[in-house]
């Protein structure tokens, strides 16, 4: 079966969440695509939007019509060609239109399980619980006889996990996008030592006509993103409770995403990124990754605090960032959570005492935004890091030890044979991440 026949027929699992609908959203316009080709006039596509609830399935397919309408408006140009021996279709309007429709067509949605019992690829997206993805692919590979592939965008759960406790025979790949998948570039691609050679041989093929940059990973749980970033968010939530014994819990917290945000030069701090994720999703994952970990513990008591105290962070369905360890108003932190005192801290109250005590800032240092693109970026990160290297105030000394923490983290897994080499762990935290430079480097040797 061929890279065409394979699209066929599809089911996306966990449809209408975050991830399923950036995944269903992709995939259902290179499926159209595929239709609108000549040679393929006389096959029938089909993507099954599956997930348990009615009403998200829904606001799936508004979102669906609206995501297409704004692809179509960028490739007008490519459309005018597709379309250019129908007659009926004169303005680009109508060629917008007509576009539009076709993707929709393709779209299923369901919220039964057996619409995938057809479908020869099926991508899953649904809740990080090796139980319940396991319980679904069983149930999937009994009742399908066409031996179906099942590409899994799990960020966390080991794929020979998966592919020996279903059955699956090797037809199981890890497909791991990043979130939000219809706006990120990176897709990470697991294979277990059991998966079939022609399921990499497709992924690669699939994200390469999505534009996606393809980073492989060893079959570790965490695998590189969550392999770095969870080691990450337990240094500095650590750094934060020793800062805490000689302040208070917001000071620490404070200083802490500061550093990892300003004095590091990264999109946004350790504690705002753990609330984008969420905090109970972070706290999952490392629970999963945890039993293969026997040298370290990766786990935190804050973390769990957090969650007894009902505060979970995440987003809205709007988008919009849920309180957690910061209080936001207009995706801005205002406030920072204090699990002593269960309150939050206005940064106001303690920006000035927590800033004087990091100590003056190196002046070649820059923000993020300005230099994530710049021509010159390598050259102004030397000029900074040098700066920092020889500065003794309290924050730089901070910034020094975290971004050492954060080097050895990647050399880890690289040495843990996770990452293939330094060069993947840092495309990960480039472009999964928008770090504006990689966490091995040369920086401060």
């Amino acid at each position: 079966m061929n890279y065409v026949e394979k699209l066929e027929n599809v089911t996306v699992l966990g449809a209408a969440g975050k991830m399923g609908s950036g995944i269903l959203l992709l995939t259902a316009i290179e499926m159209a695509d595929l239709s609108l080709k000549p040679e393929n006039k006389d096959k029938h596509f089909v993507i099954n939007a599956m997930d348990v609830s009615s009403e998200a399935l829904h606001g799936l397919m508004k979102y669906i019509r609206v995501q297409v309408l704004k692809a179509a408006e960028r490739k007008i140009g490519l459309l005018r060609k597709i379309y250019e021996n129908r007659t009926d279709l004169v303005d680009n309007g109508e060629i917008i239109s007509q576009y539009v429709d076709d993707v929709m067509l393709l779209i299923r949605p369901t919220v039964h399980l057996e619409a995938a019992y057809n479908s020869t690829l099926i991508f899953e997206a649904i809740k990080e619980d090796p139980a319940l993805k396991v319980k679904i692919f069983s149930q999937v590979n009994e009742n399908n006889k066409k031996s179906p592939w099942f590409f899994t965008n799990t960020s966390s759960i080991p794929i020979n996990e998966i592919d020996s406790k279903a059955k699956l025979g090797g037809r199981v790949l890890g497909v791991h996008f990043y979130n939000p998948p219809a706006v990120q570039k990176l897709v990470e691609i697991i294979k277990a030592k059991t998966t079939l050679p022609e399921l990499e041989e497709f992924a690669l093929l699939y994200a390469k006509n999505l534009k996606k940059i393809v980073v492989p990973s060893h079959d570790f749980a965490g695998f590189i993103g969550n392999g770095h970033f969870m080691r990450d968010a337990i240094y500095g939530i650590a750094e934060a409770e020793k800062l805490a014994k000689e302040s208070s819990l917001a000071e620490g917290i404070y200083i802490m995403n500061k550093i990892s945000q300003d004095y590091l030069i990264r999109p946004m701090g350790i504690f705002q990124l753990i609330d984008y994720v969420g905090v109970d999703v972070c706290q999952y994952i490392m629970s999963v990754m945890n039993p293969y970990l026997p040298d370290e513990d990766l786990h935190s008591d804050l973390l769990d605090k957090m969650l007894e105290a009902g505060v979970r962070g995440g987003q809205n369905s709007d988008g919009s960032q849920k309180d957690g360890f910061l209080k936001y108003e207009k995706n801005r932190p205002v406030a920072i959570y204090d699990i002593n005192k269960k309150q939050y801290v206005a940064i106001a109250d303690i920006q000035a005492k927590c800033d004087d005590k990091l100590g003056a800032v190196p002046a070649s240092i820059k923000p993020w935004k300005e230099v994530v693109g710049a021509k010159n970026k390598e050259d102004l990160f030397k000029e900074y890091f040098a700066d920092l290297k020889k500065s003794n105030a309290f924050g730089a000394e901070l910034a020094k030890k975290y971004a050492a923490r954060s080097k050895e983290i990647g050399k880890k897994l690289v040495a843990d044979k996770v990452a293939f080499n330094d060069n993947d762990v840092n495309t990960v935290l480039l472009t999964g991440f928008f770090h504006a430079y990689g966490p091995i480097n040369d920086y401060l040797n």
